[in-house]
């Protein structure tokens, strides 16, 4: 069942997720929220590498005052990252925060929990009910005897439970845990339970490396099953690889159709070319075109058009010989240390053909 196409709709500035709309792709700043100069720069190359939603942590008054001035000069929906106090969520939210992610069971009890959705509710600004498996509860862990799935998803709808509570619906989930196979059980039983749309990731995925591995298959696994309505990458470096990272696990799924699906062969005894270096330079350029396209990159002259066959256009090489393929078929060839730009002429004229 496509989980997805069931979900609530909610809508977060401009952009609206659930109900089987695109999923989105978020990530978060490491700049200080106050330092707005740094910030409002951060989001803008985020949002050259395809963020779709930007969150930005909250924690003092300057940083609430911040989301506003921020909130003028980005043209994604902000998110403000709240934790603990209750004051900070408001504040949030009156200097223009587009949704604000809390975690209801730590921000102060239920008469806060009614002030911060009471403003809310007055903007329209959605909430994100965000539980990770490291704050679980107590007696949930008690309960089941550990840190389960079961008790996750519990923990999380007890929080839902409380914005309803308090008179609004306007409500996306969030349940993580760096333990992959928890992660995917937790979204599967909840995906059962609730028709709010879900925001998946695994938390503290770690470096590059790591994360990305661990992100692959559990949000991977998570989106195959038909649930989640919007993902984050969560990696230990650089934010705009999880902008990067996310578009490949979408792409790979059939879920993303903005920007070129570079593939590229393994390396073998046959190559005689620097297919690596090749490759990275076409991943490279190819960043820079909004085409639907999907382009090969081979390091064989010999098998190369064969292999390249399902790509809408590709480059191969080897012994000081470069072929341009399109869909399989050999089209030029030239020496191969012209690949590179013959395949940039043929992206910029693409849409002359």
């Amino acid at each position: 069942m496509a989980y997805r196409d069931h979900t609530k709709v909610i809508r977060i500035g401009d952009r609206q997720i659930g109900g089987g709309n695109p999923i989105l792709i978020q990530s978060m700043t490491n700049t200080r929220t106050e330092d707005v100069r740094a910030t409002v720069d951060q989001i803008h190359r985020l949002e050259a590498e395809g963020c779709d939603i930007i969150r930005c942590t909250c924690p003092t008054p300057e940083a609430a005052r911040a989301i506003g001035e921020i909130r003028k000069e980005i043209s994604i929906p902000l998110v403000a990252d709240i934790h603990f106090d209750y004051k900070m969520a408001i504040a949030a939210i009156e200097n223009g925060a587009d949704k604000i992610r809390i975690n209801p069971g730590n921000i102060g009890g239920p008469e806060k929990i009614r002030e911060v959705v009471r403003c809310a509710r007055e903007r329209m600004v959605p909430i994100r009910v965000g539980v990770n498996s490291g704050s679980l509860e107590r007696d949930l862990v008690d309960k089941y005897h550990g840190v389960t799935a079961e008790g996750i998803v519990e923990s999380a709808l007890d929080k839902v439970h409380m914005v309803e509570e308090a008179g609004y619906d306007q409500i996306v989930i969030s349940i993580k845990s760096s333990d992959v196979r928890m992660c995917i059980r937790a979204h599967e039983v909840l995906a059962e339970k609730t028709s709010y749309p879900l925001h998946v990731g695994i938390t503290e995925a770690g470096t590059l490396l790591s994360g990305n591995i661990k992100s692959a298959v559990g949000i991977g696994n998570i989106l195959y099953q038909g649930i989640g309505d919007t993902i984050r990458v969560s990696l230990t470096g650089d934010p705009a690889e999880e902008i990067r990272s996310a578009r490949l696990i979408l792409r790979s799924l059939g879920l993303y159709s903005r920007g070129i699906d570079v593939v590229s062969c393994p390396t073998c005894g046959r190559t005689k070319i620097d297919l690596i270096g090749l490759a990275n330079q076409v991943e490279e350029m190819c960043r820079g075109y909004s085409l639907n396209i999907r382009v090969a990159v081979m390091g064989c002259a010999v098998n190369g058009p064969g292999e390249a066959r399902e790509a809408d256009i590709g480059i191969a090489g080897g012994d000081g010989v470069g072929l341009l393929i399109k869909k399989g078929e050999i089209v030029r060839r030239m020496p191969e240390g012209e690949l590179l730009e013959a395949l940039r002429y043929e992206l910029d004229h693409w849409n002359e053909d």
